[in-house]
């Protein structure tokens, strides 16, 4: 491990290399700042680490036990963590959707939930700044929210089978349809190639078209001075007798170190976010830093993802092309006559065999295996596939909280508590439904509902007031002037679309924000 810094005080010390901490990294280093990135996975090359295969890099995602609990315990791991520099952007699908103006207004537009403290006015030329700086390919023209296009980059051609029968289902059923969004290059972009249409990108991009933040922004916050150390679990936040951050203690190899700073940013995710902070309480903070409020760990959200197969008399290829090539949002925001509020986005969703197998065995009335699943496995490539990403309202039971097993390095292991609410369920029953409509229409008869989860957010909300929030729009601590949380945690609401593009426009913000602040002496 290389210690450029060492036991000097920097002006910032980042937890987790993800999409925002990439994102904050790259910003304040290239601002002057000396900043130190700890990622408790590793450092990878795509072209030596990344395989097209499906079972060895199930790696890609956080496999570290987990606790989960609840009415409807999740599975975790490679469907919703990332491991290792880069975080989950290495094995992502690359869809890039903005959240809309109704996400930011659940409270008073659907009496549901709550508002959060910025609108997408606020989050608007920061969602422009990213998809420029990674050129996001995507329609000239997108139907839905506020932002119609175009994008930076033109839109992926050409599209796969599964999304051709997507198109057709919905054009049959008058459901508008677009290209998706998407952080892979339809071109040439700096040094990175044009996507050649391998399909591997849930398994991390070996050519390097499908961005992540291990070879867009952790680059560049190198060449800008950060130090990025890999394989570095951070065990515990410091603090010193005046109520403020002080650094980070962490472990690598097996031996104890100390990174002191003058701001502490935690962009974790999800799960490890709230558990780093209950984990480092103190006599200053018994119930874990950030915690007056006692929202650290409460409230967080997952996507409903539920899938739904159908059979097809001629070849579909679910593996061919990037796995998400078409979609549609016509069922977003809340409908009249609906018996649930809120929305979803629908995904024309390819599969690779090992995941379609896995699917089909826990679907609905299964489980299936033995002949049953050996034959569906024979016809795979007469299989389409649809995909929801379903908003999930937030509830305080569902939460994070710390387990009494211990994991390798002496700490209390995450315990992941998750129910549906019956709004949730209202609203899968209808996309369900909605999607079986389209690949009927399509030419294809339903066979396999599987349910299914994706995306992480909330747990440390964002909020004005400090009774009710753990941070403030910027992601600062109420409760700790000079420690910053940026990641999906800070989310008040879910939305109902893949939420890497708001994450990353949030931790840009942030980076402005602290660059603002520390230019005044005020951190």
């Amino acid at each position: 491990m290389i210690r450029k810094y060492g036991n000097e005080c920097v002006d910032a010390v980042i937890v987790g290399a993800g999409a925002a901490g990439g994102v904050l990294a790259k910003e304040l280093s290239e601002a002057g700042m000396k900043v130190v990135v700890l990622d408790a996975g590793p450092m990878r090359d795509p072209q030596h680490d990344f395989a097209s295969d499906e079972l060895s890099m199930k790696r890609l995602g956080w496999q570290d036990t987990r606790i989960t609990d609840g009415a409807d315990p999740l599975q975790m791991g490679h469907n919703n963590s990332g491991r290792g520099i880069g975080g989950g952007t290495v094995h992502f699908t690359g869809v890039f959707l903005r959240f809309q103006d109704s996400d930011f207004q659940a409270r008073t537009i659907d009496g549901v939930g709550d508002d959060w403290p910025i609108g997408y006015d606020d989050l608007e030329p920061y969602y422009t700044k990213v998809e420029k700086e990674i050129a996001v390919s995507g329609p000239k023209m997108f139907p839905w929210g506020r932002f119609r296009g175009p994008y930076p980059y033109p839109e992926r051609d050409p599209l796969s089978p599964n999304a051709h029968m997507f198109i057709r289902g919905c054009e049959e059923l008058g459901i508008a349809w677009s290209v998706a969004p998407l952080a892979i290059l339809s071109a040439p972009f700096e040094d990175r190639p044009p996507c050649i249409n391998r399909g591997f990108c849930n398994q991390g991009c070996m050519p390097n078209s499908k961005f992540s933040t291990l070879i867009v922004h952790i680059p560049k916050a190198m060449r800008a001075g950060a130090e990025v150390l890999a394989d570095c679990m951070v065990t515990r936040i410091l603090m010193d007798k005046n109520g403020k951050a002080s650094g980070v203690e962490f472990v690598h190899d097996g031996k104890t170190y100390k990174q002191k700073a003058r701001i502490v940013i935690v962009s974790a995710y999800v799960v490890e976010t709230p558990r780093l902070l209950l984990n480092s309480a103190n006599g200053q903070f018994p119930d874990g830093l950030a915690n007056r409020s006692g929202w650290v760990g409460k409230g967080f959200m997952t996507h409903s993802s539920h899938d739904v197969y159908a059979r097809f008399p001629e070849e579909v290829r679910l593996y061919k092309g990037t796995p998400v090539l078409a979609t549609t949002q016509d069922f977003y925001t809340t409908r009249p006559g609906q018996d649930f509020v809120r929305g979803y986005t629908l995904h024309a969703h390819g599969v690779r065999p090992v995941a379609f197998a896995q699917g089909i065995a826990k679907a609905e009335g299964g489980p299936y295996w033995g002949e049953k699943l050996r034959q569906t496995m024979l016809d795979y490539n007469y299989y389409a596939r649809v995909t929801m990403v379903g908003e999930v309202l937030s509830h305080p039971d569902n939460r994070i909280t710390l387990s009494d097993e211990k994991d390798e390095f002496g700490l209390p292991r995450a315990k992941v508590t998750f129910s549906y609410g019956e709004n949730d369920r209202r609203l899968i029953r209808h996309a369900i439904a909605t999607m079986g409509s389209i690949l009927e229409a399509a030419g294809g008869k339903v066979e396999y509902v599987v349910p299914d989860t994706a995306h992480l957010m909330g747990g440390c909300r964002m909020g004005n007031d400090p009774d009710s929030s753990v941070v403030n729009s910027f992601g600062r601590s109420h409760d700790i002037p000079n420690l910053f949380i940026c990641d999906a945690s800070i989310f008040v609401t879910s939305g109902a679309g893949n939420p890497t593009n708001t994450v990353m426009a949030l931790a840009s913000r942030t980076a402005d924000y602290i660059k603002e602040q520390a230019s005044h002496g005020e951190l």
